[in-house]
């Protein structure tokens, strides 16, 4: 494998306020080869107007970019734009929910999973679904259980770096775990940081998302890992640091780090 066999995206989430054309050159000047891009209230397109997603590849291709995938509800307006527009998926995270328990809301997620599946097929349009911690589905594992009984042409794993590395499980296992359904790599970086001083009757704990060469996750051992299995498709890079002033430049310095492990 290559770096040529690789695409490299980055979520386009921080920069809620820039115009689509100042968006393309900052992303394009960075060195990505395309985006996630929020199609949500408030950004540059709105879910409303999924009907206009041919109109921001354009503008994007303007600038040497495409359009990889969309963080959306995946909505039938939504399937028909990315359709239209040649977007081949879109990403969302499955839901756990404290008043169903783990196992309800898990299976509530397939048959929300299973409705949007004619969807997939008349649009041609793969969901992919991601871990994330908290109320969601946390791991690779918990990907694997909810996935495996899915069409990989339709439903597909989108395993995060970061998240499973905070849910405490290593790359190279995490990676086994969903190749058979994996469809996108996420590249972001975290940890635990303890807020509370050590004499606490109860500890405080926070999670601190960093730069790519900080945290738990390995990101040199995620790329070896892919690289050994012949990855060919996209990483994004998610944007997402605890310290929002610093975006510009720390998504500047992890997209060069994140392309020296696959040169």
């Amino acid at each position: 494998m290559t770096i040529d066999s690789i695409s490299f995206s980055v979520f386009t989430k921080p920069w809620k306020a820039a115009t689509v054309w100042e968006l393309g050159k900052f992303v394009s000047d960075l060195g990505f080869d395309g985006i996630e891009f929020p199609l949500r209230d408030g950004y540059q397109l709105e879910p409303a107007n999924a009907d206009q997603l041919p109109q921001l590849v354009k503008q994007f291709a303007d600038h040497g970019l495409k359009i990889f995938s969309v963080a959306s509800e995946p909505t039938e307006s939504v399937f028909a734009g990315c359709a239209e527009a040649g977007i081949p998926m879109i990403r969302t995270m499955p839901v756990i929910k404290h008043e169903l328990g783990y196992l309800a809301s898990e299976q509530l997620a397939r048959e929300q999973i299973d409705k949007l599946l004619p969807l997939c097929e008349k649009y041609g349009v793969k969901i992919g679904c991601q871990q994330h911690y908290g109320n969601n589905v946390i791991d690779s594992m918990g990907l694997l259980h909810l996935l495996e009984a899915y069409n990989a042409d339709h439903v597909g794993a989108i395993w995060d770096t970061a998240h499973d590395a905070l849910a405490g499980q290593q790359p190279e296992f995490g990676l086994d775990i969903v190749w058979s359904h994996l469809c996108m790599v996420n590249f972001k970086n975290a940890y635990y940081k303890l807020l509370s001083g050590p004499e606490a009757e109860s500890a405080e704990w926070k999670r601190y998302f960093t730069s790519g060469r900080q945290g738990l996750a390995s990101w040199p051992r995620a790329a070896a890992y892919l690289q050994k299995r012949n990855y060919s498709g996209v990483i994004c890079l998610s944007a997402e640091y605890t310290n929002e002033a610093d975006v510009d430049r720390l998504i500047k310095e992890d997209i060069a780090y994140a392309k020296s492990l696959f040169a």
